[in-house]
């Protein structure tokens, strides 16, 4: 009743369709919100550009958080007595275990300077070309991992083992002369020394153990995805350069990058489409 209507051709009657401006209203912050949700075809230049300044900025702030000396040994102390109370404080004994095989700590030097890198690297290339449907959500996961490590630089400065007073351990760097911490030797006035929590060689390499296992089609390299953060564990510990518990702050700052990931996109990173979704034109 009171609703204008129009006769078409047939003779029948409909009710006028409802302006596209008013259909819209009030929904524009909706659709770019689901806009800038929707994985979009990664641009190289743009996410060269992007991990670069990103990882500027993260070295920055973290060699920019005040080397608190004294109380970075305090909560290593501290740290220490906890795990010899949880029964786990074992990495004195790996630390002088390894460092006896001269070519396998030489090669843990080597690893620990160069693979946390370069591995993640290249599966951030291999996510690029492979899977760009699921690029983006899964370096968001990355990026919001690093930037919440950052507050626990902050927060809870901590010496590394090899830096400990009054214990044992060997800074097997300084021994071997390898180039393997950026913290150890002639480059240790270019990175924060005490920032070893959380550990971002286990956050970052079990972030590239878990995209491997979930999206490599061969068996093999999928397993080899999965012993790539056990053997950055056994590397960190072996090299005095973290504590056990320093693995676990790590791996809790990747559970919240995936949650992050996990909220802004509505679905873990693998489950979204490994192809980026081509728009539909309207009909005419």
């Amino acid at each position: 009743m009171g609703e204008s209507t129009v006769t078409t051709l047939e003779g029948q009657e409909q009710a006028p369709p409802q302006p596209v401006a008013d259909e819209a209203h009030g929904s524009a912050g909706h659709r770019l919100l689901r806009r800038l949700r929707t994985p979009r075809r990664p641009r190289l230049w743009f996410e060269i550009l992007l991990i670069g300044v990103s990882y500027w900025t993260y070295s920055l702030i973290r060699n920019a958080v005040p080397e608190q000396r004294s109380q970075a040994l305090e909560n290593a102390d501290w740290l220490w007595r906890v795990e010899h109370h949880l029964g786990i404080a074992v990495e004195e004994s790996v630390n002088h275990a390894v460092n006896s095989v001269t070519w396998l700590i030489v090669g843990m030097n080597y690893y620990y300077a160069t693979l946390h890198f370069v591995v993640t690297i290249g599966v951030l290339v291999w996510l690029y070309r492979s899977h760009p449907g699921r690029y983006a959500a899964t370096r968001t996961v990355v990026f919001a991992t690093t930037g919440v490590a950052l507050i626990g630089y902050y927060l809870y400065p901590l010496a590394p083992p090899r830096l400990m007073t009054g214990n044992d351990f060997i800074d097997t760097v300084v021994v071997h002369q390898t180039w393997g911490s950026m913290a150890s030797g002639d480059l240790k006035s270019m990175s924060n020394q005490y920032a070893a929590m959380p550990s971002m060689h286990i956050g970052w390499s079990l972030w590239c153990g878990l995209t491997i296992f979930a999206l490599a089609s061969v068996p093999w390299v999928r397993v080899l995805g999965l012993l790539y953060p056990v053997a950055t564990l056994v590397v960190i510990v072996a090299t005095a350069n973290h504590f056990w518990l320093d693995a676990v702050g790590g791996m809790a700052c990747l559970a919240f990058g995936y949650t992050v990931a996990r909220l802004w996109y509505g679905a873990l990173p693998y489950a979204l489409p490994q192809q980026v979704q081509q728009k539909v034109p309207p009909k005419p």
